[in-house]
C-alpha cells in the first residue's frame, strides 16, 4: 500500500509532462508504431529486384537542408530537376538543384563498369550518390532512390515525413536491353495525357521503350499527310462506337519527347498487311476490288487485308513508313504482320519482303510479330513471340529456327504477360482467349529458357502489351496493368538469379502504399499479401 501510494504523484507529474510535451509538438503518444513508421525501407524492397545490394552503416535523412547536387552537364542537371520536382510536394523542402557544396544527394557520371543502363547507389550519414556512365543510368537510380523513402512522398501535398533513406549500396544494372510495354491505342484511343501517365508509370519501373500500337481494324491514329484520310475518317470510331481521335504529328512528337524525357524510346507500329479495316475504308484503292469497306467497331480479327499485288499498296507503305520514320527519333518501327488470316501465304511472304527493305531504307530496324519467322526476316530484325504455351511444338520451332539464324526475339507469350487477360473469371474487364493469368503466373517464368532451342543471346528482352479492347479509360490500363507490369519490369531487368516467387510477392505487397500515394487503380490480387488500408 505504501509503495503505491508513493508513485501515485509521480505518475500523474510523468502523464502530466508528457502531456504538456505533446501539446508542445515535442513527443507523440504511441512511440512504437512511430519508430516503426520511421524506419528506413531496405534496400533489397526494391522492384525490379537490384543486381547487388550491400546494406549497412547510418541512413541518410533528406531534410529541409538538403541539396540535390550535379555536375555541369545539362542532362544530369535536368535528371537533378526531375528527382527534386519529384520530392519537393511531400516533403515541402526547397531543395536546391546546385553544382557547389558537399552532402545532400548527388548525381555524377563516371567512367566505370556501369554498362549503359546501369547506376551505382550509395547511401550513408553524409549523403546519397548516385553514380553511372550515363543520363540513363542515372535515371534509373533515380526510379530506385524513390523506392527506398516512405511511400508518401509521392504524395502531392506535404506529408509528415521523416525522410531516411537506408545506409549500404545497391550496385545494378539490367538483364536485357529491351523492356517494354505495348499500349493499344487502336481498339480506344487515349489522348496525350493519358499516354504521358501510363509513361510516368512505366518509369518508375525501368521499362524502356513504348511500343504504341497506332493502327488497326477499328482505328487509324496517326496523322498522314500524303493519305490525309487515314486519320480523319479512318480515326474517326473505335470498339463499339464512339469518336476515336488520333494524333496529330505534333502531339505524337509530344509523346516522344515527353518518353524520351523519362529515357523511354517510341516504338510506333503500323500493323499490316492484316489488321488494315480502317485504312481499306479510308481509300477504297488499297482494296482488290476497288471497293472500302465500312469502318468497323467490332473485335473480331483476320478478316482483311492489303492488297499485295497493287503498286499502290507499296506506294502506301512507303509514304506512311517515310512520314512515321521522320517523327521517330528511336531505332525501331514495328510492321505487326500477326492474324493476316485474310491474306495468302505467298502473299505474306511476298509483301513481308518488299516492306522490310523500306523500313531499312528509312533508317529503321525491323520488329514484327513472330509470324515475320514464316517469312524471310531482314538481317537485325526483331520478332515479338506473342503464343502460348499451348501453341503448336512446330510454329515454335520455326521461331527458333529464326533465332538460331539470328533474328533477335522480343518475348510477350500472351498466356504470361497480356495486361489485357483477365485475372479470374470474376475480373469485370479484359478477355481470356489466352487463358486466366493471375499474378503469380505473369511473373513466375524465365525468358531465358521460355522457348525450346532458343539459345539465350537471342533473347533481346521481354514486353507486356496492353490491348484495348474492352478498356476505355486510364483506370481501366491501370487496373489491368497493375501489379502485372512490375512483374514484367523484373522480368527485363533483374538477374535470373534473383527469381523467387516468394520474395517477389514480399516486394510486391510493399509498392501498394505507393501505388495508393500515386493514384494507381490496381488489382488486389489475393496471392499477394497487401497491407491493409
Amino acid at each position: 500500500m505504501r509503495r503505491n501510494h508513493s508513485t501515485t504523484p509521480r505518475l500523474s507529474r510523468v502523464l502530466g509532462s508528457l502531456l504538456l510535451l505533446a501539446a508542445a509538438g515535442v513527443v507523440t503518444l504511441g512511440a512504437a508504431p512511430s519508430a516503426q513508421a520511421a524506419a528506413p525501407v531496405p534496400l533489397d524492397r526494391v522492384v525490379p529486384a537490384p543486381a547487388s545490394v550491400t546494406p549497412g552503416g547510418t541512413p541518410y535523412r533528406i531534410t529541409r537542408d538538403t541539396r540535390v547536387r550535379v555536375d555541369g552537364t545539362a542532362e544530369v542537371r535536368r535528371i537533378g530537376a526531375y528527382l527534386a520536382g519529384l520530392l519537393r510536394p511531400a516533403t515541402g523542402y526547397p531543395l536546391p538543384v546546385t553544382d557547389q557544396g558537399t552532402g545532400g544527394i548527388r548525381l555524377a557520371l563516371a567512367q566505370g563498369d556501369f554498362g549503359a543502363e546501369g547506376y551505382r547507389l550509395h547511401s550513408g550519414a553524409d549523403g546519397v550518390t548516385l553514380t553511372a556512365r550515363t543520363p540513363a543510368g542515372l535515371f534509373h537510380g533515380v526510379q530506385t532512390l524513390r523506392q527506398l523513402l516512405p511511400a508518401a512522398v509521392e504524395k502531392g501535398t506535404v506529408q509528415p515525413g521523416p525522410w531516411p533513406i537506408a545506409g549500404g549500396t545497391v550496385q545494378d544494372h539490367p538483364r536485357y536491353a529491351y523492356r517494354g510495354a505495348m499500349l493499344d491505342v487502336a481498339r480506344h484511343f487515349f489522348t496525350v495525357a493519358q499516354v504521358e501517365r501510363y509513361i510516368d508509370q512505366l518509369a518508375l519501373y525501368k521499362i524502356n521503350e513504348l511500343h504504341l500500337h497506332l493502327s488497326d481494324d477499328q482505328g487509324w491514329r496517326i496523322a498522314v499527310d500524303s493519305w490525309p484520310r487515314l486519320a480523319s475518317y479512318g480515326g474517326s470510331t473505335q470498339v463499339g462506337g464512339g469518336p476515336g481521335g488520333f494524333y496529330t504529328k505534333a502531339d505524337y512528337r509530344e509523346i516522344v519527347r515527353y518518353a524520351a524525357s523519362r529515357y523511354l524510346e517510341v516504338v510506333p507500329e503500323i500493323d499490316m498487311p492484316g489488321h488494315t479495316n480502317a485504312a481499306l475504308a479510308s481509300y477504297a484503292q488499297l482494296n482488290c476490288d476497288g471497293v472500302a469497306p465500312p469502318l468497323y467497331t467490332g473485335t473480331q480479327v483476320g478478316f482483311s487485308s492489303l492488297c499485295v499485288p497493287r503498286q499502290v499498296t507499296y506506294d502506301f507503305v512507303d509514304d506512311v513508313i517515310r512520314e512515321l520514320a521522320a517523327l521517330t527519333p528511336g531505332r525501331y518501327l514495328h510492321i505487326g504482320g500477326d492474324e493476316a488470316h485474310s491474306t495468302s501465304h505467298t502473299d505474306y511472304v511476298a509483301f513481308m519482303d518488299r516492306v522490310q527493305p523500306v523500313v531499312a531504307w528509312y533508317g529503321k530496324t525491323v520488329i514484327g510479330w513472330h509470324q515475320l519467322a514464316g517469312a524471310h526476316p531482314a538481317r537485325g530484325a526483331l520478332a515479338q513471340y506473342w503464343g502460348l504455351d499451348g501453341t503448336s511444338a512446330a510454329e515454335k520451332e520455326q521461331v527458333a529456327q529464326a533465332a538460331r539464324n539470328g533474328t533477335g526475339l522480343i518475348l510477350s507469350p500472351a498466356d504470361r504477360v497480356y495486361l489485357d487477360m483477365k485475372y479470374t473469371s470474376d475480373t469485370r474487364l479484359g478477355t481470356r482467349w489466352a487463358g486466366l493469368v493471375e499474378v503469380r503466373r505473369s511473373y513466375d517464368w524465365n525468358p531465358g529458357a521460355y522457348l525450346p532451342g532458343v539459345p539465350d543471346t537471342a533473347i533481346r528482352g521481354v514486353e507486356a502489351p496492353l490491348w484495348t479492347e474492352t478498356l476505355a479509360r486510364s483506370a481501366d490500363l491501370e487496373y489491368m496493368a497493375f501489379p502485372r507490369l512490375a512483374g514484367a519490369a523484373e522480368l527485363g531487368w533483374s538477374p535470373a538469379a534473383t527469381h523467387d516467387w516468394e520474395a517477389y510477392r514480399a516486394r510486391l505487397a510493399a509498392q501498394a502504399p505507393r501505388w495508393d500515394a500515386l493514384g494507381i487503380h490496381y488489382y488486389r490480387s489475393p496471392q499477394v499479401p497487401w497491407p491493409t488500408r
